[in-house]
């Protein structure tokens, strides 16, 4: 993940400035369709890379090929009046977006155009080949949809298995919910220094299996 040569910076620069955004754009999109002025009111209504970019994991993705954006603020009372399922489709939505761009970069491999036309331009080492242009953005998307749908606050995945849970299961997760930040660093960063490693060992295998079905 520590790649640092100038083909993948320039590589992961591209994602951070298209995937980070369309997710973002998606939930506060979402959120707006169900009635929710609060992201349309902080900006956030928008494809401009630099409403959601947050610097700590803009710079996590640079260098590690994971980071993270802004949250996009919403109203849950607000989009409750409208659905009780409109939370669950807002968070939802973020995910579903990083999906649809892995399947629609991945089409390229799919029909071998790739490397066919990197064979045709001969790209240097400063500038990244389609083939690693086009891989880095279908991994990290996959990778940022499978993080995001750990059910785990404040990531998606817990809103959306907080809709469908019966009602006990939602008095759980009512009781988890403050300390669901706290869980989510232990499990990413000190889970690996006590031999759990989350993105290795739950996500690890699902990616694996989608990058080799996407572009082999």
């Amino acid at each position: 993940m520590f790649d640092l040569n100038l083909p993948t910076l320039i590589s992961r620069i591209f994602v951070l400035l298209t995937a980070f955004a369309v997710h973002e754009f998606a939930h506060a999109w979402t959120a707006d369709r169900f009635g929710d002025p609060t992201p349309r009111n902080n900006g956030r209504l928008t494809l401009n890379p630099m409403a959601h970019l947050d610097p700590m994991g803009s710079l996590m993705l640079i260098v590690a090929g994971f980071g993270w954006a802004k949250p996009v603020p919403v109203n849950p009372y607000v989009l409750g009046r409208r659905s009780s399922a409109a939370m669950m489709w807002v968070a939802l939505a973020g995910p579903a977006s990083n999906l649809l761009m892995a399947l629609i970069a991945a089409i390229p491999f799919q029909l071998g155009l790739v490397s066919a036309f990197d064979a045709f331009t001969n790209p240097g080492t400063i500038i990244p080949s389609l083939d690693k242009l086009f891989w880095e953005f279908v991994y990290i998307n996959l990778l940022l949809m499978l993080f995001n749908l750990i059910p785990l606050a404040p990531l998606d995945g817990e809103k959306i298995l907080y809709y469908l849970m019966p009602f006990p299961g939602k008095r759980v997760m009512d009781n988890l919910r403050p300390y669901g930040p706290l869980i989510l660093l232990a499990v990413v960063f000190m889970g690996p220094l006590l031999g759990f490693n989350v993105l290795g060992s739950v996500i690890g295998p699902p990616l694996t299996g989608l990058m080799s079905v996407l572009v082999g």
